[in-house]
């Protein structure tokens, strides 16, 4: 048996971070978008005389120390008393460490995934596992909860699926350019001197979505966040300044990655395109917003 889920790759625009010494309540307040690509994981279950969990990445197998969170996530839900081989692939449309969401989406497939082959966990019994791992991790806050979603999403109250609780923005005819520049450690960011700043900052800019939850707002204020925290700077804030020129909305920078994103119009998609290129920027995507939440089946492979 094959089983398949999809989870959207997230972008947090700005974020507040909650900590709590019960993973459950952990989370964040902010806003972010989810994407029409992001990671694929199957799940296939195999005879064996013992139980082994084995995971890759993007069809390498990868080290348990290397795949923490999906391994504890995977441990949890497979029952005790199984024996046999339990596979997990993992395939990702944006690097790792760049802001995309990929641990969290990564453990949320696997978390649904395992659910829906073992039908012992609910939808959202599955997904509060993975949030969980990914808190105690220190893989994010906020991902998992926000990738259930879908959407341009704002999280009002902080916590895992269940608990925490989250809105959407209404928005039309936009896509998202998405630019991967390099990695960035969320944990070091959230065990580091900038984490007080970036409450403050992210409280001002949550606060003014919130009284206007428009994507103008978004835009200006996700901007704004990521100046004001220093994390937006040198040669990520120049390529910014130089999509700004073409674009009606400012661009900003995906937390936490040296990546940046934009909400592209229409009209603007071959502009941003041309400038890319001029700037010699070969790897970027524009992607569709994703509005649905995660999906999970059993699966047949392309041809049904």
């Amino acid at each position: 048996m094959l089983i398949r889920a999809f989870i959207p790759a997230h972008i947090t625009a700005f974020f507040v971070p909650k900590f709590n010494e019960e993973p459950l309540l952990a989370g964040s307040l902010g806003a972010g978008i989810n994407l029409s690509r992001g990671i694929n994981v199957f799940v296939s279950l195999g005879e064996g005389l013992e139980r082994h969990i084995h995971i890759a990445f993007n069809g390498e197998p990868v080290k348990k120390e290397d795949a923490i969170i999906s391994y504890s996530v995977a441990n949890e839900i497979v029952p005790e008393n199984f024996t046999g081989e339990v596979e997990i692939w993992q395939y990702f449309d944006f690097p790792n460490g760049y802001g995309f969401g990929n641990s969290a989406g990564g453990a949320l497939g696997t978390a649904l995934s395992l659910a829906f082959a073992f039908k012992e966990k609910t939808f959202l019994q599955a997904a509060q596992i993975a949030h969980k791992h990914e808190v105690i991790h220190k893989g994010g806050l906020g991902d998992v909860i926000a990738q259930i979603h879908g959407g341009i999403e704002i999280r009002i109250k902080p916590g895992a699926p269940g608990i925490g609780v989250v809105d959407n923005i209404f928005f039309e005819e936009y896509k998202v350019l998405a630019v991967p520049m390099g990695r960035l450690s969320t944990r070091e960011v959230l065990d580091s001197d900038v984490i007080r700043l970036i409450e403050k900052e992210g409280e001002k800019a949550f606060n003014a979505l919130l009284s206007n939850p428009r994507v103008e707002v978004l835009m200006k204020e996700a901007r704004g966040f990521a100046e004001r925290t220093g994390l937006l700077s040198g040669e990520l804030l120049e390529i910014a300044n130089e999509i700004d020129r073409v674009l009606h909305l400012p661009s900003s920078m995906i937390m936490l990655g040296k990546s940046l994103f934009a909400l592209l119009r229409e009209n603007e998609v071959e502009k941003v395109k041309s400038l890319l290129d001029e700037l010699s920027i070969e790897e970027y995507h524009i992607c569709d917003v994703y509005t649905q939440r995660p999906s999970v089946e059993r699966w047949m492979g392309e041809g049904g």
